[in-house]
């Protein structure tokens, strides 16, 4: 009778290893060293050295990678398109190489397959799905995709959203990093930060010092208020800092 941890590692690694690379019958798997592996180009998820990480190693060390990863071929090696966490999970086993799929793709149809093989995991922070987002809209874009509702429904469709969710997710990915960071750590909300996505980086690098200096968050009804004003260009930093005190607005003046 097997342990429920050993349930649990196998779990873990069916979950993390067969995920959703959609390998034809017709692929040959081949072994590359990962010596040869380069990270996708702007791979917006984390490949983190964390619990489930530990869990997917050993299933590794156990059971072998279970699902080939997906790579394309490159000027000195191969690009890993699908398979990160997977190509972590192998050096950290010290496994030399790793079972793939080597398959010729250019940029636009790599990036839709990296998006949607990594979508649909559950630790995903707002920040990844952002900029992952937005990676594949601009590639379905490239490829010819007409208007942009249709277009963010159908970047939402591998993970079950909503093309308003996806736009409203794309819009957190025009955040300066620090800002991004607060929408993740949950200092501040997505709504706030989607609206502040539509101020300049000038003008978002004053509300973060305001932040800061004034240990303050930025409530969603504040958040659209520094819009409108960027908007009729009338932001300026005392009114950010006004606002964020709950000062009126004629004070400042």
């Amino acid at each position: 009778m097997k342990s429920k941890s050993a349930e649990k590692i196998k779990l873990t690694s069916y979950d993390d290893l067969f995920g959703s690379s959609e390998v034809t019958a017709e692929e040959k798997i081949v072994s590359v060293p990962i010596r040869l592996f380069h990270t996708f180009k702007d791979h917006p998820f984390r490949a983190l050295d964390d619990e489930k990480m530990q869990e997917t190693v050993e299933s590794v060390k156990q059971y072998g990678v279970l699902m080939p990863g997906i790579v394309r071929p490159c000027a000195d090696g191969y690009e890993v398109v699908a398979g990160h966490r997977r190509w972590r999970a192998c050096e950290l086993a010290g496994l030399t190489e790793m079972p793939v799929i080597i398959r010729e793709m250019d940029d636009d149809t790599a990036t839709v397959l990296m998006v949607d093989t990594n979508i649909q995991r559950e630790d995903i922070l707002p920040s990844e799905k952002a900029r992952a987002y937005r990676m594949k809209y601009e590639a379905m874009k490239h490829q010819g995709s007409k208007g942009e509702k249709h277009t963010a429904d159908l970047v939402g469709e591998a993970a079950g959203e909503s093309g308003r969710t996806v736009q409203r997710y794309i819009r957190l990915s025009f955040l300066i990093s620090r800002l991004l960071d607060y929408v993740d750590n949950k200092r501040l909300s997505m709504k706030a930060g989607e609206k502040l996505s539509f101020l300049t980086v000038e003008e978002q690098e004053w509300v973060l010092e305001a932040i800061d200096n004034a240990v303050l968050t930025v409530t969603d009804k504040q958040a659209e208020l520094f819009k409108n004003h960027s908007r009729e260009k009338t932001l300026n930093q005392g009114i950010i800092y006004s606002v964020l005190l709950q000062k009126k607005e004629a004070e400042t003046k």
